[in-house]
C-alpha cells in the first residue's frame, strides 16, 4: 500500500519577553584568540534542534567553471521558495487613470512605458518566502547559514538598519535552522539608544525581529559610522563568547553581502536564464535587453553582476550559456552612498569570490563595465520623499505589485526618472527585467506620511444598511 508523507509546518512559540534591546558600547580592545569549534556532542544537540534539512552539497554552475575559484565548500541550505515567478506587466494604453475614478489617464508609469512600447517584466524574488523570510536576503542566507552549522557555530550575528530587511530574514532563518540571532540596529530613536532602556518599539521588520526571539543591540548612526559594521559585529561575537552560554557566534556582514552570501544570486542568475529558455518557448524571438536591481550592500549586484558576464561570455573564461548573444545592459541604483563606493564594494566581493580576469584588466574595471550604477538614494537611506511615496502609490495602483520606500520603490523610481527619460529612445521596444528584492513590510513605518496618499486614492464608503435592506443599493457615496 503507498505511503503518505505528511508535513506539518509548526510555528515554534517565542516568549516576547526573550526578545531584549542592549546599547551597543565602544567596543573593547580587538582580541586576536580564536575559539575552538563546539564539541561533537554539542553539535549532535544541535542538529536535533534544527527545523529543515541539512545543508545540501554545491556544485557551481558550468559558466562559472574556471572563473571563480573559490565556491563555497559547505554547501546551500533549501530555504526559499524557488524558483520565483517572473510577472509580465501589461503596458497601459495611456487610456487608464491611476485610481479607478481619479481622472488621471496616461500620466503613470505603465502609459509612460506604453508610449515608448517597452516590455517591462517584474522578477519577483520578494516571494522567496513568506513573510518573515521574504526578499533577496534568503538566497544568500542559503549559503552563509550553511556555512553557520558546518563551522559548529550556535548563533549568528548580523548588522543593519531599524527596518532592516535581512536583519529580519536572518532571524527567522537563523531560529528554522537552531540557531540564536543577535541583532545590531541603527536607529535613531532616542530610547532604544539610552542605557536600559527597551524602547525601540515593535514596527514593521522590528516586530518580526522580535517575534523570532532575536537579541537586540542598538548604534547610533554616527556611531555606525564612526566604528564600521564589521568592528560593531565583532564586538557583539566577542561579547557573546565572554558572557553568553551561545559560545560559538558567527558572524554575518551587512546584507549578507560577502564572497560566500553572494553565491545566492549567481545561483539566482541561473534560475533566470532557464526561465528565460522557458519564455522563448512561446516567444524565440525573446530578448532580454535591460536588467534593473537595487544595491545596498553590494552582494546582489555583485552576483547579477558576474553571474550574466559569465552567461553571456563577457570575460572570455568558464562556459557561456548565451555564447555570440547580446548580454542585457544592468543597472544598479544605489540607495546609499555613492556610485564609487559601489564599484569598489562588489570588486571586493568579486576578489573574495577568486575571480580570474584578463590580464590587462582589474576587477573594478569589470565592475565598472559590466554595471552601470545610478544614485537613487534621495533623501537619504530609509529616508522618502513626496514623490518618491507618490510613485509607489501608483505604482502599485497600476500594477498591483508594492514596492518599499526604501529599496525597491527608489530603485524603479530613479531608473525611470534619470535613466530611462535621460534617453527614452534608447529604451524604445526594448525588454526591462525589473528584480523585486522585497521589502514591502518597511511601508509600515511610513504608514503616516503614506496616509494622506492613500485617502484621496482609496476611498472608504459606509453602506446604508437601511438602503441595503430594501433592496435598492448600499452606497452612501
Amino acid at each position: 500500500m503507498a505511503m503518505t508523507a505528511i508535513v506539518v509546518l509548526l510555528l515554534m512559540p517565542t516568549p516576547l519577553a526573550s526578545a531584549f534591546a542592549y546599547r551597543v558600547r565602544q567596543p573593547p580592545r580587538l582580541s586576536t584568540t580564536i575559539m575552538s569549534s563546539s564539541s561533537s556532542s554539542s553539535s549532535s544537540s544541535r542538529a536535533s534542534r534544527r527545523r529543515v534539512d541539512a545543508p545540501h552539497p554545491y556544485r557551481p554552475p558550468t559558466y562559472v567553471e574556471n572563473a571563480l575559484t573559490n565556491a563555497p565548500k559547505n554547501g546551500r541550505l533549501r530555504l526559499a521558495n524557488l524558483p520565483t515567478p517572473i510577472h509580465h506587466v501589461k503596458n497601459d494604453d495611456g487610456t487608464r487613470g491611476g485610481a479607478d475614478d481619479d481622472g488621471g489617464g496616461g500620466g503613470g508609469v505603465l502609459s509612460r512605458l506604453g508610449r515608448l512600447n517597452v516590455g517591462l517584466y517584474v522578477k519577483r524574488d520578494d516571494a522567496t518566502g513568506g513573510t518573515e523570510l521574504g526578499g533577496n536576503k534568503l538566497r544568500k542566507l542559503e549559503f552563509l547559514l550553511a556555512d553557520a552549522l558546518a563551522v559548529g557555530s550556535d548563533s549568528v550575528v548580523t548588522v543593519g538598519g531599524e527596518q532592516s530587511n535581512h536583519c529580519r530574514a536572518t532571524a527567522a532563518a537563523s531560529r528554522m535552522v537552531g540557531l540564536s540571532p543577535h541583532l545590531i540596529l541603527r536607529t535613531t530613536r532616542a530610547g532604544a539608544i539610552e542605557e536600559k532602556r527597551d524602547d525601540i518599539g515593535w514596527m514593521g521588520n522590528i516586530l518580526f525581529d522580535r517575534m523570532a526571539g532575536s537579541t537586540i543591540y542598538t548604534c547610533t548612526p554616527g556611531e555606525y559610522t564612526r566604528l564600521g559594521s564589521e568592528k560593531l559585529v565583532e564586538s557583539v561575537c566577542n561579547d557573546i563568547r565572554r558572557t553568553r552560554k551561545h559560545n560559538n557566534p558567527y558572524p554575518i556582514p551587512v546584507g549578507g553581502s560577502n564572497g560566500i552570501g553572494t553565491w545566492g544570486y549567481i545561483n539566482a542568475v541561473t534560475e533566470l536564464m532557464q526561465q528565460m529558455e522557458d519564455m522563448r518557448v512561446d516567444d524565440p524571438d525573446f530578448t532580454l535587453d535591460h536588467v534593473v536591481f537595487a544595491t545596498g550592500s553590494g552582494g546582489t549586484a555583485a552576483g547579477i553582476a558576474i553571474g550574466l558576464s559569465l552567461a553571456y561570455g563577457g570575460l572570455g573564461v568558464g562556459h557561456p550559456a548565451f555564447l555570440g548573444e547580446s548580454a542585457p545592459r544592468l543597472h544598479a541604483v544605489g540607495v546609499c552612498d555613492s556610485p564609487d563606493y559601489f564599484y569598489r564594494t562588489m570588486s571586493s566581493i568579486a576578489d573574495e569570490m577568486g575571480i580570474k580576469l584578463p590580464d590587462d584588466k582589474t576587477t573594478e574595471q569589470f565592475m565598472r563595465e559590466a554595471v552601470t550604477v545610478t544614485n537613487g538614494k534621495g533623501r537619504g537611506y530609509a529616508f522618502s520623499s513626496d514623490e518618491e511615496l507618490d510613485f509607489i502609490s501608483r505604482f502599485a495602483i497600476e500594477t498591483g505589485i508594492v514596492l518599499d520606500p526604501v529599496y525597491t520603490g527608489k530603485a524603479m523610481y530613479y531608473f525611470l526618472k534619470d535613466v530611462l527619460e535621460g534617453d527614452p529612445e534608447a529604451y524604445r521596444d526594448k525588454n526591462i527585467l525589473f528584480w523585486h528584492t522585497g521589502g514591502s513590510i518597511g511601508l509600515y513605518e511610513k504608514g503616516n506620511e503614506l496616509l494622506e496618499r492613500l485617502s484621496l486614492t482609496s476611498r472608504v464608503i459606509r453602506i446604508n444598511a437601511s438602503v441595503v435592506n430594501n433592496g435598492t443599493g448600499g452606497g452612501d457615496a
